[in-house]
């Protein structure tokens, strides 16, 4: 007869308290020596997370090989909200350099505490502004704390 050995028992980890956030963001270009990678912006946030956020882009973006404008971009995203709390995220989207200006991104919040888990997502969609040096715009998704 085979004896199965007991399984040790997991610890239950809860469920952080997830939430709908939408709201809006506007930032400006990080000019060098600030910047000191392809691309920065820093600026704030407001409705469901509300604070001051800064993006760094590591490395140049691709070409999207149909649009000649549009390029496709990773970077990360720091979000302080309001009650000092800093939140990590990984950004990736597309950049239209053309004269439209748009873009979409998608930004998710690794959890620190549970590798391989998430603080939630959120997806955006602004507005470059290459003479003025800004973006703006909206988003729209989770986040759990």
């Amino acid at each position: 007869m085979l004896k199965r050995a007991a399984a040790a028992p997991r610890p239950v980890v809860a469920d952080p308290t997830c939430k709908p956030v939408v709201g809006s963001f506007e930032a400006h270009i990080v000019p060098p020596p600030a910047c000191a990678v392809v691309f920065c912006t820093a600026g704030r946030v407001w409705g469901g997370l509300a604070g001051t956020y800064a993006f760094s882009m590591p490395t140049p973006p691709q070409p999207s090989g149909t649009v000649p404008s549009i390029f496709f971009f990773t970077g990360d995203s720091t979000v302080t909200l309001k009650n000092g709390d800093v939140v990590a995220g990984k950004d990736t989207g597309s950049l239209d350099f053309g004269p439209d200006g748009g873009f979409a991104s998608l930004i998710t919040f690794p959890d620190p505490a549970h590798p391989g888990a998430t603080l939630g997502q959120i997806r955006l969609r602004g507005q470059l502004d290459q003479v003025e040096g800004t973006t703006s715009g909206d988003y729209v998704g989770t986040f759990c704390r």
